[in-house]
């Protein structure tokens, strides 16, 4: 019966024969609590959450009277840690107790093998626990709990490491080296050198803490243009936090324009159905009229909703008499760029349903369009995302921090292709009115469930964009009536219902009455008005005098009608519309109208 026994009791019957148990027991009588504020007593006191995610909070609690809750968001796992020194050649036994669904207790930096331990549902308090054992060098572990993306909340209490203790961590010292790259009108580039015994570099900028990194660079964003900053580093690990370095300043550009801050002053926007016919009749990229500052080439489209794959062909001859040849496509985008002009690749369509609901399509969606892109020498991307390409899952109630896949794979792509084609590339958005203004109503699926979850759906997008956005150009047609600022339904076809709409862009909105939840304006060279060429073209044509009167009250404050905007915008960009071809189709009258328009 004794063949199985574990080692471990077999070894205890040794001792105890040998009259050794005592020895045993002193020996273990070496090992020590280290980890510090295992509790949460303290409130986050020893402990470092990831893109603050970490709270503290005093129910539910495993033991004491405060415990952890983190909250995971899209790109954010809720990751807290705690670097503690150990001794090399040594055993260590981690445990703590966890509440929440996919939460993980683990340690890295052990010098043999990390470890960590998890739970898929704990629905009320369970203990997790794991061990390790240090390398021959190793003079501090990282220990750590986080809960996975996009999930729910969790809470941890009464942490532990329990094992031999080692030289006390000294704080490390100042960062030196600090520099400043080249400033774009809202970030500044950082970077400085390593410091022995860092684990964490903490970035202020006129002394408020921006960001904390790992590494020895940071970029500080969603700073003001044309000001001067001044900013600061600190090095930190398990001892505390260095005195901070010596100050660098730098000067953000003027006119605060993301890439493709080279457009003129006012800008005409225009698709160009380069793939498909519809009525319009085909026209060629060399036969577009000077008139048009950003051309769309309408659209690269999936090879499935979910593939994110996206391809783009020119439109077949039997389809579109008069199409070019490739090389001429390519050699006209060359000589309208020459000209100053921008051609951007545009996704999606009323057709073209992209959903990003996994790692995968987001990284096929990146591959793809880069290949478009470069394929035709272009200047960046227009995302026109409709249908039920976007929309909310049940829960995720804050734009700031979205955990819905779709929306936070879109991101991290177009934030990917961005760093990749770097500040020229150009990015523009043409959002529907149910994707933007409606959140000023409705968000989501709702706090109860049973709204549609694609209200509001583009809010996370723009706003997690918003420094990188070159133009967004909500569609004001193929709308139902919107609630303004006035909280006064607007509808569309005249002068009010743009100046509505975008007057809440300028002025930003609490999202779904929420007033601790504010959807910030966007700079008034960021937005255009988007509206039908021609009758033709979708619901809710604009005549041409009505257009001018929505500019009049936008950057001039004249010709407002009823509705009061909350500001005057002569920097507002310009307009857009659908599309160049219905404009050809009605004797160019938009562009026209446009060319002839006096700011």
């Amino acid at each position: 019966m004794e063949r199985h026994r574990p080692l471990a009791a077999a070894l205890a019957s040794v001792l105890v024969a040998g009259g050794l148990l005592a020895t045993a027991t002193t020996a273990g009588a070496a090992d020590t609590e280290l980890a510090r504020n295992g509790g949460f007593e303290a409130g986050l006191a020893d402990w470092s959450c990831s893109a603050g995610s970490g709270a503290v909070v005093s129910s539910p609690v495993h033991g004491g009277t405060k415990a952890l809750q983190a909250t995971p968001a899209g790109s954010d796992n809720a990751k807290c840690s705690q670097t503690i020194t150990v001794q090399p050649n040594s055993s260590y036994t981690l445990s703590g107790w966890v509440r929440g669904s996919y939460v993980y207790l683990g340690a890295s930096g052990t010098g043999t093998t990390d470890v960590s331990t998890w739970t898929q549902s704990a629905p009320d308090w369970q203990k997790l626990s794991t061990s390790f054992r240090t390398g021959a060098s190793t003079t501090s572990v990282t220990v750590y709990t986080h809960g996975w993306y996009g999930t729910a909340a969790y809470q941890a209490d009464d942490l532990s490491l329990v094992g031999p203790g080692g030289a006390p961590v000294q704080v490390p010292a100042a960062p030196t080296g600090l520099a400043a790259g080249s400033p774009t009108s809202t970030a500044v580039p950082l970077s400085w050198s390593a410091v022995p015994g860092a684990t964490r570099y903490t970035v202020y900028a006129n002394g408020v803490q921006k960001t904390t990194v790992s590494g020895t660079s940071a970029t500080v964003t969603g700073l003001n243009p044309a000001t001067a900053y001044t900013f600061q580093v600190t090095a930190g690990n398990s001892a505390g936090d260095s005195p901070k370095s010596v100050s660098v300043t730098a000067t953000t550009t003027g006119g605060g324009e993301p890439g493709g801050g080279d457009l003129p002053a006012h800008a005409l926007v225009g698709y160009l159905h380069a793939s498909f016919a519809n009525g319009s009749g085909y026209t060629r990229m060399a036969d577009v009229p000077d008139s048009w500052d950003v051309i769309n080439l309408a659209f690269g489209e999936p090879t499935s909703v979910t593939s994110g794959d996206i391809r783009f062909k020119l439109c077949p001859p039997t389809e579109c008499p008069g199409v070019e040849s490739e090389a001429e496509f390519k050699a006209a985008i060359k000589a309208k760029q020459a000209a100053g002009k921008k051609v951007l690749i545009s996704i999606g369509g009323q057709n073209g349903q992209v959903q990003l609901a996994t790692a995968g399509a987001r990284d096929a969606f990146v591959s793809s369009v880069s290949q478009i892109i470069d394929t035709y020498g272009l200047d960046g991307l227009d995302i026109d995302f409709e249908g039920h390409s976007l929309s909310l899952q049940n829960g995720d109630t804050d734009f700031r921090n979205p955990t819905t896949p779709v929306i936070v794979n879109l991101i991290q792509a177009v934030k990917t292709l961005k760093a990749k084609y770097g500040p020229d590339f150009v990015l523009t958005m043409a959002p529907e009115t149910f994707f933007v203004q409606l959140g000023y109503q409705f968000y989501g699926s709702g706090p109860w469930g049973g709204q549609d979850p694609r209200a509001g759906a583009y809010l996370p997008v723009i706003h997690a964009l918003r420094d990188d956005l070159t133009l967004l150009h909500v569609q004001d047609y193929n709308s139902g009536p919107i609630m303004g600022l006035d909280n006064q339904y607007h509808s569309m076809g005249g002068a009010d219902f743009h100046i509505a709409m975008t007057d809440m862009l300028l002025t930003g909105f609490p999202v779904a009455g929420n007033a601790d939840r504010v959807f910030p304006a966007l700079r008034p060279e960021q937005v255009a008005i988007g509206l039908p060429a021609s009758p033709n073209a979708g619901n809710g044509h604009t005549s041409t005098a009505e257009v001018n009167k929505a500019l009049d009250c936008l950057t001039k404050k004249t010709n407002c009608g009823s509705y009061q905007t909350h500001g005057t915008w002569p920097g507002l960009r310009g307009l857009m519309t659908w599309s160049i071809n219905w404009d050809r189709f009605n004797g160019w009258e938009f562009s026209r109208n446009f060319d002839a328009y006096r700011w």
